[in-house]
């Protein structure tokens, strides 16, 4: 069996999705035990305000695009979808308040694409626990949401963990000897970044991996690259916020040092490649989607329907992470036969087999499995654009 291990504060990385109530049409709402009514009530905790919220509004516009065109098409079974996004400024003290909100007075059967982990965990009680209503695709998770399952509790996003594994595959299947992976100091950072030997060694035992910290939120990096230059790696692995990566890459760029330079999904990011510019040609990383210019039919909806629905916000990574988890719950949602409740929804994702969102990889479910999935996407930055590498790709096992 696999020891798993607690990632702690990934919320600094990755707290994401945000902005406004959004009603799409209907009636009455169904709350936990509610019977058949014309609409699903479902709700989500978000970043509205604060430094998150750059994060939050493209993801929220691409739930609500997705939700607008299933809306426009007849919704869930002839039921609309109502998502109603209450502000919580990535504060776990305002979540709780809001979760006795939705579930409270608003009467949602569920908790869908909210984003945080420690915002997430201090609703957990009163959401999970006393309410009973599941939370479903949260953006943000430790290993310890999944092992052991926690009931009602279902994700769709790969763990950062399983992130760093697969792109401590790809840098030494590509053939590096020698890695070094540069990291942030909290430890959050911490915890994803050393996960990176063990599976390096497992694909080649020879390889040499090493760490280098960075303070977080540094903006000269003049001295990091020096340090990488005098460690004298053949592979950089960056596992840093998406502004750092971008400041990374220039001073690397200025400095001439040109090594193949690998991340996690939080760099895959258009901002990392609109402010370093050209010094992020060639950078590679991992992703939870398919690259938004990807010509994949899936991809292509998406794009087609942000135009329509959401023209305001750039059709990127983070909308199509909100797109992908709206989509997840509505192709579960279809398989209720009857009331959508909060029972039934928990029910129907404990039995969600080989559901295939198109622009993510393919979800599994069980009553023993809540993460749907451990696989990513390779991307790499060709022409100043992010592109697709290939098709999914799920890493060795860590141990």
């Amino acid at each position: 069996m696999r020891k798993f291990r607690r990632a702690a504060g990934t919320t600094a990385v990755l707290a994401v999705v945000a902005l406004t109530a959004n009603a799409c049409a209907g009636q009455d709402s169904a709350g936990a035990g509610g019977g058949d009514t014309s609409e699903i009530h479902i709700g989500a905790w978000l970043p509205l305000t604060g430094a998150t919220a750059a994060y939050g509004v493209p993801e929220k516009a691409g739930a609500d695009a997705y939700f607008k065109m299933l809306n426009a098409s007849g919704g869930i079974n002839g039921r609309k979808v109502r998502w109603t996004v209450k502000d919580n400024a990535a504060d776990p003290q305002q979540t709780v308040q809001i979760a006795r909100e939705l579930v409270g007075q608003d009467k949602v059967v569920a908790i869908v694409n909210a984003n945080g982990t420690s915002q997430a965990e201090a609703a957990f009680p009163f959401v999970l626990n006393q309410s009973k209503v599941p939370v479903l695709n949260e953006v943000g998770g430790s290993e310890s949401w999944f092992e052991p399952p926690r009931p009602g509790l279902f994700g769709t996003q790969t763990l950062y963990e399983d992130q760093a594994a697969a792109i401590a595959a790809w840098a030494t299947e590509d053939g590096a000897k020698k890695v070094l992976v540069v990291h942030s100091d909290p430890a959050a950072f911490v915890n994803v970044a050393e996960q990176v030997e063990p599976v390096a060694k497992k694909v080649d035992p020879s390889v040499k991996v090493d760490r280098l910290t960075v303070k977080y939120q540094t903006t000269d990096y003049t001295p990091v690259i020096s340090k990488v230059k005098a460690a004298g790696p053949q592979a950089v692995i960056l596992i840093l916020t998406s502004p750092e990566a971008a400041a990374f890459l220039k001073e690397a760029k200025l400095q001439g040092l040109s090594l193949p330079t690998y991340a996690y999904a939080p760099v895959a990011a258009e901002s990392t490649v609109s402010l370093a510019k050209d010094a992020a040609e060639g950078l590679k990383a991992v992703q939870l989607v398919k690259a938004p210019s990807d010509p994949d039919p899936a991809v292509k909806e998406f794009r087609t329907a942000m135009a329509k629905y959401e023209p305001d916000q750039a059709a990127g990574f983070l909308a199509l992470w909100g797109w992908s988890n709206a989509k997840v719950f509505a192709e579960i949602a279809k398989t209720v036969k009857g009331p959508v409740t909060s029972q039934s929804l928990t029910a129907a994702y404990e039995k969600a087999a080989k559901v295939d969102p198109g622009v993510s990889p393919v979800m599994n479910f069980s009553a023993g499995n809540h993460l749907g999935t451990r696989s990513v996407q390779r991307v790499a930055v060709k022409n100043g654009v992010w592109t697709s590498v290939g098709d999914f790709y799920t890493p060795p096992a860590r141990d």
